[in-house]
């Protein structure tokens, strides 16, 4: 009898464990789909976007979205058979946004350690670097400067978008300088224009725009030593598998090694020149 129920117990152990086996492979199945399948499944690809020129920029009138980073995530919607959508943004909360997963991808999000603890980044787009551009006639900033250190006086005020990797990069490097924070860039080129500040701090592709829209006075100086110099790239869940990574950095490699991008900045960046004159 004791034997009997012995086996009867094993039988029902074997059954449990078959079971739970058949349970355990058919959840592996179900979440072996990656991302991007999922994001085939909505049709839409959901891109977040805060406006910095060249990277992201927004017609106020129309809400149509520009730049070479909304290029690329209208090429990667395509790439995946889905439609693009754009989701308003600033640069306080692109990181939080893609946390909670209020869009796919963030556009033109700066590869930082501290970024990378909370989201992760595709391979860049492109190579940044940030500059300082200034009136050139201002007595504030001295002749031959070439450091942070030589423009950080208490006289001197730095405009830079709150949120942005520029303004953890300058709020770093300076100890007596003010730092003026807005919301926009237009906000920060109106401060300087306005000689409400005397520097504007952001990336020296976007700065280059602003010397040559305003040649007779303005200029831009990298500092050396480089001031973040830092990968642009899009920012991605961070509960992607590295299978899922992979699909966006394929998918950039060949439009970098092929020289695509740097045709999509040039792009940009001679719609931002043209809209300026």
């Amino acid at each position: 009898m004791l034997s009997k129920m012995m086996t009867s117990a094993l039988r029902a152990t074997a059954a449990l464990a078959l079971a739970a086996g058949l349970s355990t492979a058919t959840a592996s199945a179900q979440t072996a789909e990656g991302y991007w399948q999922g994001v085939q499944k909505s049709g839409t690809l959901r891109c977040g976007a805060a406006v910095a020129p060249p990277y992201v920029m927004r017609d106020p009138a129309s809400g149509e979205y520009s730049g070479f980073f909304a290029d690329l995530c209208r090429e990667f919607a395509e790439v995946l058979q889905v439609k693009p959508e754009f989701v308003d943004t600033t640069w306080d909360n692109i990181v939080a946004g893609l946390q909670a997963g209020k869009w796919d991808l963030s556009l033109a999000l700066n590869r930082t350690p501290a970024r990378a603890m909370a989201v992760q980044f595709s391979i860049p787009a492109m190579e940044y670097q940030i500059s300082l551009a200034y009136n050139k006639d201002n007595p504030k900033i001295p002749a031959g400067a070439t450091s942070v250190a030589d423009i950080d006086n208490a006289d001197v005020t730095l405009a830079v978008m709150s949120g942005t990797a520029q303004d953890k990069a300058i709020s770093a490097a300076v100890k007596t300088a003010t730092i003026l924070r807005l919301p926009t860039n237009d906000e920060t080129r109106l401060a300087v224009v306005s000689r409400r500040a005397d520097i504007l701090v952001d990336a020296s592709d976007t700065n280059q725009l602003f010397t040559q829209s305003n040649p007779d006075w303005a200029v831009a100086m990298n500092p050396t030593p480089a001031l973040a110099k830092q990968g642009v790239a899009f920012g991605l869940p961070h509960q992607l598998s590295a299978a899922d990574v992979e699909v966006v950095n394929i998918f950039l490699e060949e439009r970098v090694a092929t020289g695509h991008v740097e045709e999509l900045i040039r792009k940009a960046v001679d719609q931002v020149l043209k809209a300026s004159n």
